[in-house]
């Protein structure tokens, strides 16, 4: 059958430029370095070296993407996702669309072995659930690059995450590079090869997909198979693939794990200069506004804009004139929701009700946290890898207000634990 995945014979090469990218050089080294075992030491001095590319692989990866399988039917995308099951690895990408809804809609799944391409299009295939027993087969490695918004989507759409989970853009940081390196980048870095970013900006939902459309989606995941491959050895040489499996696990975790719509109003910028009651207020008018754009499916700014939220929970207002003169929104949204936001209003200043302002750090937890990111930018150099993939400020700013009955906050524990968050933790418990 025509969506068999296993292609013993390479084809010939592809006519994709291969050139030597920065970060990997004609002895194929890399120069990331560490303090952990003498392995580590011989890396620093750019001593380890590490398997060529296959490039016969890597032309036969090129070449399936120029000649992806499109599944367009419920019973084609059964008979592959059966097939596949035998798979050891499978790169997983998805298309979607996310201007003005609430979900992202998905346009199309991409899968890949390495020596076939899958394009799925849910528009005609129907309902993914069909999906959820490759992503549940534990025995094979799931590859996907930067993963949450895939992960959200595919949550969704088939009822289920894919793992385990190996995420390329954090393997990446983890030997070195940027903590936010983009796909394209990371496959020039790690292949050497540039391939084009003409469509990413594509409408994804609007049907005949067009060649071009079909050949980008296909290339961004024909390469995964191959670079975890590539990406798995040199963790494994630098003892590190540990750190990523559990960064893998927390991905998986935080995406299964649903937002709190009480505390969307957190998310609004400038809600700290509100006091007591006009938080409440906020806070009420933020979790209806989440209600209403997850039932019509609508970006939260299309049902009421974060300032005209503020502008509401600030004036208090009690009848459609008082609402209607703060200039917040259209006269027809007015008509459509105006009485809703009203009933809230009132309805939280009936009950007394209060919320705390967010605590911000003071004088003192302003300086503890500057001297954290000196101990973390230091300790990320001796590891030669992004301060970020350690601990970002925001990071660092709720590791500082966690108070000790909240416990430590996930992200400092597992392998960051003994690399940095033991010491911040000192560092606390010296200025408390």
């Amino acid at each position: 059958m025509l969506w068999f995945w296993r292609q013993k014979t390479p084809t010939k090469p592809h006519n994709a430029t291969l050139t030597q990218m920065h970060g990997y050089n004609k002895q194929n080294k890399i120069s990331q370095t560490t303090s952990q075992s003498t392995d580590n030491k011989a890396f620093r001095k750019g001593i380890i070296t590490f398997q060529m590319i296959n490039k016969d692989e890597m032309s036969t990866a090129l070449a399936a993407a120029d000649k992806p399988i499109m599944v367009e039917s419920a019973a084609h995308l059964q008979a592959a996702i059966e097939c596949w099951l035998q798979a050891e690895v499978i790169g997983i990408d998805t298309e979607f669309v996310r201007e003005r809804t609430y979900r992202a809609d998905l346009g199309l799944v991409q899968l890949s072995d390495g020596q076939q391409v899958l394009l799925v299009d849910p528009l005609k295939t129907g309902p993914l659930h069909t999906i959820a027993p490759l992503f549940e087969q534990t025995s094979i490695t799931k590859i996907l690059h930067a993963p949450p918004e895939d992960l959200e989507v595919l949550l969704f759409t088939t009822g289920t995450c894919p793992r385990p989970l190996f995420d390329t853009q954090t393997a990446c940081a983890m030997l070195g590079q940027s903590l936010q390196m983009g796909y394209h980048k990371t496959v020039e870095w790690l292949l050497g090869i540039a391939i084009d970013k003409g469509e990413t900006r594509s409408n994804w939902l609007k049907r005949p997909l067009r060649t071009a459309q079909l050949h980008y989606a296909a290339l961004d995941v024909c390469l995964l198979p191959l670079m975890q491959r590539e990406l798995r050895e040199r963790l494994q040489k630098l003892e590190r693939l540990h750190w990523l499996e559990e960064d893998c696990e927390r991905l998986l975790r935080k995406a299964k794990t649903p937002t709190d719509p009480v505390r969307s109003w957190q998310r609004i910028r400038g809600n700290h200069r509100l006091d007591g009651i006009s938080l409440a207020i906020l806070q009420a008018l933020a979790f209806w506004r989440e209600q209403q754009a997850e039932k019509r499916n609508l970006a939260r700014g299309f049902v009421v804009k974060d300032t005209a939220l503020l502008n509401i929970a600030r004036a208090q207002p009690a009848t459609s004139e008082q609402l209607s003169r703060l200039d917040v929104m259209h006269p027809r949204a007015l008509d459509r929701i105006g009485k809703a936001i009203l009933t809230i209003v009132d309805q939280v200043l009936q009950s007394g009700k209060q919320v705390s302002s967010p605590v911000s750090l003071s004088t003192a937890q302003r300086k503890l946290l500057s001297d954290m990111r000196s101990v973390v930018i230091r300790r990320a150099e001796q590891l030669s890898i992004d301060p970020a993939l350690l601990a970002s400020k925001r990071e660092l700013e709720s590791l500082i207000l966690t108070t000790e009955t909240a416990g430590i906050p996930e992200r400092f524990l597992g392998w960051r634990k003994n690399i940095i968050s033991d010491e911040l933790l000192a560092m606390k418990a010296q200025r408390s």
